[in-house]
């Protein structure tokens, strides 16, 4: 196959010497004899070896090119091994057929060899087919979704429905249903995962098609095949949608090659046997040294050969790579001779020796072979590396990782290869990040995991529930011995693992050393440019497959990537002690608004970059000493507007994917040829608009600087980490911020682009892992359930005894696999060391957002995943690391538990913060907090002041802003001091398990006697604090129980039809939303009225008589709806409706008992008789209300019929675990109370005319009058009204005051002046 550049032309090196007899005693060259038998001891045939002394021609540098050629000669088989075949049709290079083979939407790569999926189930096949003999092809497994592999003819015919193995003559084998298919399909093979490889065989001889699964045959899978006249079989695959595989049809060596079976394309069999035969004079040249003063030749070890500029050497290396570089350029030839000669030098000596070996090899490449020619032999080579990491099965002791990876080391230690391939390779053509990765063996068995982990263990109680108890689960002799040797199997493995990740760490040293800048820019300024635009594919391009780093790959990378980082950061604190150490890192904030860092299109904290810059452009000048060009703004602006206008750039200027519908298009390869461009609108903050002025003294216009506008690409050493008068990232440092470094510029950028990667996609990944440990859960959980089952059984139903035995066996099977699985997820992704990374990172988010909270308004310019990454780390920390490791083991827990509070309470309602999700992200960060002991002890321990600011933006009112969060708040730090507010979950559910128990709401009981402090003071604060809280509550308790009733009507309507019918899931979620919130809101003002009761009772003030009367027309709605036997509201309870759990009698009936007593039992008498008298005032009141809560009957209708004597009926007193008795006498007490007090008022009270009430409620007397226009209503509806309009009832005129108006004084009144 001919290599990329074969066909241009460029200048070739000549190391012939010429014919002048002067040239051939050229000083330097060895004496005659000596010469002859070093050059017949180096380019000696391998066939016939080297010849006698006596017999031989003197050979010397003017005859070795005829000798060479010779030696080169191969035989004319060899030759013509390109040309035709018998039983094979179709170009020579194989390839898929883009143009015309294919079925659906697909993703081809530009070497036509890998295929992503982009429809329902695309199909392609390839350009060649055979018809006669023994064929094979390999398949490179990329992702193990849904995919069909294997041959089909031309004749048959797909859709998007049907695939290969779906129709007559098409054959396919599916390892991710494992099966295989033929029209029909039928159990085969095993299961296949990402990073596999399938070897697909067919035998026309005998009729027989057959597949290999990393080497090891799956069986015959299909016999019988249709042969003869027009039967030719292609290779085919189909796949569903971002499915992906690699073909290999020969174009390189075969992985697994098959005796017997021939590749689709053969190999360049006379070039392959030129290459082996130069890299034996290679060898020679190494192994060989010359003694010009004994006159010998000396054997040596390749490790111990030294260039030392000998001319003869020299001259004869150069006639070897004469013919040696054309060859190296090509991929089959680069992974079959070159690398091979390689990996053999690995495996030799120790890794030291190694190293040394492979830099000399290098260095003679760049010395004899064209830049051209190194460039393109060094990309086939870390591309064939890169296939063989990714692709190598897992064994016991990884040992073919470790090789490939000492391999990759050695040559990234050479200098000049290593800022080449960082350059043009690592991140332009290849998914390097893969380097960084540790697949998951899926197969156990293969990977070695039970000779490593002989004695399976797993916990016999849910890890997660109540992660914070310290309850210990008693544990047998025999439990502690398996668990003990489970430990040891996995420290076992956990060692093995930590080699591969030693290595990796070695790669990305290699890769940001910064003290390589001989001749040229150092690597890490290199890796910077790469990395930025690594990130920026995938912060931009999410969504878009091909461009995207697969999340388990982020993971590895960015744990690797801090290790390296965290090296260097302490390596520059040993040489410079005024720097800081890596525990004491963070971003500082000028890097967010000085523009010298691209942040793509990503959110800032305060909304746009662009608005940012006009509306704190003078802050930026007074703060930071950065002025903003106007007309730099003003250009910029126009820049945005014109982008949609911008021409399409040609496909040399901006290379990415070409997607056709209903076509395939040989593209650019999917792993991140380059970073498709965004457009100028998301370019840098230009530092064209910025000047600096130092702010030690003021400057003169003269001395103004104005900074260059740097693409990422264009930026230096100096552009970065500055210089004597440039500061580079540093530039306008804040008033606030130490003026000494912390570290190297260069690595705070590593640093932000290390939180941004955690953000992308590394933290939905650690929570997608820890499904492994949930599946042990669950079949733990099983199996402990069938055990018992087993023993209750009894010993005469045998059939039962069977098929118990059967399901212990099968759950014990996979739970032994699934423990040993766990054991590798949790060495590679929830070890120790890793926690202590996210750690890391959660307080480096810490420490940069206290920083930036210093700068005043410019922390709006930072950008927003900072505060989600410390969000996230710290849930991740809490929920997905247990219980093998606790958080509570971390160094400096209980300060970075504070500080995370602290950053919650003070910025959930931070008005810098614009952004709706990045506030919602906050507020159910405080919310979860606040569930926790420890957690909210954290909150309890930030300063008072900052504790009381946050108690007083959770009072504000809830009208404009999402107020069901503050409200859940509010209700956890009340939960545990409430009437009956004692239960975790509640008495109906607790027979049901929970989905998952570590949820927040379910959570022991925790309430903060301080925070309620803080809420009392406040309420007690100034006139409307009290009012226009209780005001919003109160709204939103009328709106939440309005819509919930609304709601069950629909629910009961729907339930009673004849006709079959189904209620909206989601109908269902948000009934019992409503529900909870009703219950949560009604908590609250339980809270309100225990801590301040004289907001309501205290008649001195002015609302405190309209909010009791509203809270009592609430309440008395409420108890008439829940309370109504046979009623609305327990048809709906009694249905049980799946999504409605939540709705009881229970939790809604104790919050407004609660709210009762207290108004009606505690506090001084005076008070006691006001809000009784309301109470008994609204129409609404109903005593069979009250009755109901101790299961006194409602009294009958007459006409009525006794209800069923079975009919359990709801009473407080039947939850005696949750209501003490103390509280059950104070009902009884409120009971009788209201009894007496409803008689004596009934006896007292004197019809009301109609004329007399209010004609807005018409309950209540007429007791106000407006001014100035005179209309009237009583005092709840007008003091009501005016919480939220001033406008008249009635006329619209703006009330300027309310007037108490009695009518019997106004008629007096009258009279009187008649």
């Amino acid at each position: 196959m001919a290599s990329k550049g074969a066909g241009m032309s460029f200048p070739r090196k000549s190391y012939r010497l010429t014919s002048d007899a002067e040239k051939s005693r050229v000083t330097g060259i060895v004496q005659e004899k000596l010469l002859n038998d070093y050059l017949y001891r180096i380019f000696s045939s391998p066939d016939r070896g080297p010849p006698a002394a006596t017999s031989r021609k003197p050979l010397n540098f003017h005859n070795l090119p005829e000798h060479v050629d010779q030696l080169l000669q191969v035989d004319s088989e060899d030759e013509e091994s390109q040309g035709q075949v018998e039983g094979r049709l179709g170009p020579s290079t194989v390839v898929l057929d883009h143009t015309g083979g294919f079925e659906g939407l697909l993703l081809v790569d530009d070497d036509l060899l890998g295929v992503i999926g982009h429809s329902n189930f695309g199909t392609i096949r390839s350009t060649t087919c055979v018809y006669k003999g023994k064929w094979v092809y390999e398949v490179l497994i990329s992702s193990q979704g849904l995919m069909q592999i294997g041959w089909c003819t031309i004749n048959c015919r797909f859709n998007q429905e049907e695939g290969v193995g779906d129709t007559h003559n098409s054959y396919a084998y599916d390892g991710n249903r494992v099966r295989k298919w033929n029209v029909t399909t039928t159990n085969y093979g095993k299961a296949w995962a990402a990073g596999d490889i399938v070897s697909c065989l067919i035998d026309l001889d005998d009729g027989t098609l057959s597949f290999c699964l990393n080497g090891v045959s799956l069986g015959t899978a299909f016999e019988n095949l249709s042969r003869g006249l027009g039967m030719a079989y292609f290779p085919a695959i189909s796949l569903s949608f971002k499915e992906s595989v690699a073909f290999n049809f020969g174009s390189r060596p075969l992985r697994y090659p098959v005796a017997g079976f021939r590749p689709l394309q053969d190999p360049p069999f006379a070039d392959l046997v030129r290459a082996q035969r130069l890299l034996g004079c290679f060898q020679a040249v190494l192994s060989v040294e010359l003694d010009p003063v004994e006159g010998r030749l000396v054997e040596k070890e390749s490790s111990e050969w030294q260039l030392q500029g000998q001319p003869t050497v020299l001259l004869t290396l150069a006639h070897i790579f004469h013919h040696f570089a054309p060859l190296l350029r090509k991929v089959y030839l680069v992974e079959a001779v070159f690398m091979s000669f390689l990996l053999g030098i690995t495996e030799k000596g120790t890794p030291e020796q190694a190293q040394a070996v492979v830099h000399q090899i290098l260095d003679l490449l760049w010395l004899f072979m064209e830049d051209y020619e190194v460039q393109d032999c060094l990309k086939q080579l870390m591309m064939s590396l890169l296939r063989l990491y990714r692709f190598s099965p897992i064994v016991p002791d990884l040992g073919l990782q470790i090789h490939y990876l000492r391999l990759t080391i050695s040559i990234l230690r050479h200098e000049k290869s290593r800022k080449f391939l960082l350059s043009n390779v690592l991140f332009d053509m290849l998914r390097s990040v893969v380097f960084f990765y540790i697949k998951s063996p899926l197969r156990v068995e293969e990977a070695g995991l039970q000779e490593l982990i002989p004695t399976t263990w797993w916990p016999h109680r849910s890890s997660r529930e109540g992660r914070d108890s310290k309850e210990a689960e008693e544990e047998t002799a025999e439990e502690r011995q398996r668990r003990r040797a489970y430990e040891r199997g996995c420290q076992r493995l956990k060692k093995r693992i930590e080699v591969v990740e030693g290595l990796q760490v070695q790669i990305l040293k290699l890769l940001l050393d910064n003290k390589d800048d001989n001749g040229g820019e150092a690597s890490r300024y290199i890796f910077l440019t790469k990395f930025r635009k690594f990130l920026q594919e995938n912060a931009s391009g999410r969504g878009n497959m091909p461009t995207l780093c697969p999340p388990e790959y982020m993971v590895c990378f960015l744990h690797r990537l801090v290790s390296a980082l965290r090296f260097y950061w302490d390596e520059y604190k040993v040489s410079n002690p005024r720097a800081a150490f890596s525990e004491e890192a963070y971003v500082p904030p000028q890097i967010f608004y000085n523009g010298k860092v691209d942040y793509f299109d990503l959110q800032r904290l305060g909304g746009l970059l662009s608005h940012l810059r006009k509306t704190l452009k003078d802050d930026l000048a007074s703060k930071a000493n950065i002025v903003i060009d106007p007309l730099e703004l003003q250009a910029a602006t126009m820049d945005d507007l014109d982008e949609d206008e911008e021409p399409a750039p040609t496909a040399a200027q901006r290379p990415m994917q070409a997607l056709a519908m209903g076509g395939a298009l040989p593209l650019p390869r999917p792993g991140w040829l380059s970073s498709p461009t965004l457009g100028r609108a998301n370019r840098f903050l230009s530092t064209a608009a910025v000047s600096l002025m130092t702010p030690r003294r003021p400057l003169s216009t003269m001395e103004k600087v104005k900074v260059r506008s740097l693409n990422v690409e264009q930026r230096t050493r100096e552009d970065i980490e500055g210089s004597h008068w440039n500061e580079g990232l540093l530039l306008g440092r804040p008033p606030e911020e130490p003026e000494q470094p912390l570290t190297e510029n260069s690595l705070l950028e590593v640093l932000d682009g290390t939180v941004m990667m955690y953000n992308l996609s590394v933290h939905q990944q650690l929570g997608k892992m820890v499904g492994v440990s949930d599946d042990v859960n669950e079949y733990a959980m099983a199996l402990r359930d069938t055990e018992d089952k087993l023993r209750r059984c009894p010993k005469r139903r045998k059939d039962i005894l069977a098929e118990l035995t059967k399901s212990q066996k099968v759950f014990s099977e996979k739970l032994d696999h699934l423990s040993r699985r766990l054991a590798w997820v949790h060495a590679t992704v929830y070890s120790q060391e890793k926690m202590l990374d996210i750690y890391w990172l959660l307080r480096v988010c810490l420490r940069t957002i206290e920083h930036g909270d210093r700068t005043g308004s410019l922390f709006a310019f930072m950008p927003e995943f900072y505060l989600s990454v410390a969000i996230n780390s710290y849930s991740a920390l809490k929920n997905y690391f247990g219980p093998v490791h606790s958080m509570e083991e971390l160094p400096g827990y209980e300060e970075t538990l504070t500080r995370l509070a602290a950053t919650l309470a003070k910025h959930f309602a931070d008005p810098r913060i614009v952004g709706t999700d990045i506030r919602d992200s906050l507020m159910q960060a405080l919310a979860s907090y606040v569930c926790y002991p420890h957690s909210l002890r954290a909150v309890e321990r930030i300063p008072e002041e900052q504790r009381i600011a946050m108690v007083r933006n959770l009072l504000a009112p809830y009208e404009q802003r999402p107020w069901a969060q503050t409200n859940w708040i509010l209700v956890r730090l009340w939960r545990g001091c409430g009437f009956g507010y004692r239960y975790t979950r509640l008495p109906h559910l607790l027979k049901t398990k929970p989905e998952d128990a570590n949820l927040p709401s379910l959570q022991k009981p925790c309430p903060s006697t301080l925070l309620q402090q803080h809420m009392a003071d406040l309420l007690r604060q100034g006139p409307d604090v009290a009012p226009s809280f209780l005001n919003s509550v109160l709204n939103q308790l009328n709106w939440a129980f309005s819509e919930f009733i609304g709601m069950i009507q629909e629910i009961q309507q729907a339930a009673e039809r004849l006709e079959r019918n189904f209620v909206d899931s989601r109908q269902l979620k948000v009934c019992a939303t409503c529900f909870d919130l009703s219950v949560s809101l009604l908590r609250v003002l339980e809270m309100t009225i225990t801590l301040v009761p004289e907001i309501f009772l205290d008649w001195s003030r002015p609302t405190s008589e309209m909010l009791l009367r509203r809270l009592a027309q609430l309440l008395n709605q409420v108890l008439n709806r829940v309370t109504a036997e046979r009623n609305l509201f327990d048809r709906v309870v009694t249905l049980r409706l799946p999504g409605l759990e939540s709705v009881d009698h229970y939790p809604i009936l104790v919050a407004v008992t609660g709210i009762l007593v207290r108004l009606l039992v505690h506090g001084p008498a005076s008070e006691t008789e006001q809000a009784t008298s309301v109470l008994l005032a609204d129409p609404c009141f109903q005593l069979r209300s009250i009755g109901y809560l101790l299961g006194q009957p409602e009294p009958l209708a007459p006409g009525t019929t006794l209800p069923a004597p079975d009919r359990k009926r709801f009473s407080l007193q039947s939850y005696t675990d949750y209501i003490s008795a103390e509280e059950l006498a104070q009902v009884e007490q409120m009971l009788a109370h209201l009894t007496a007090a409803s008689a004596q008022a009934a006896a007292a009270s004197l019809p009301t005319s109609e004329e007399d009430l209010c004609p807005i409620c018409y309950a209540h007397p007429i007791s106000a009058v407006f001014q100035p226009c005179g209309h009237k209503s009583c005092k709840a509806c007008i003091n009501q009204h005016l919480m939220n309009n001033k406008d008249c009832f009635f006329c619209k005129a703006t009330i300027v005051s309310v007037e108490d108006w009695d009518k019997a004084a106004t008629t007096s009144a009258t009279s009187s002046a008649a």
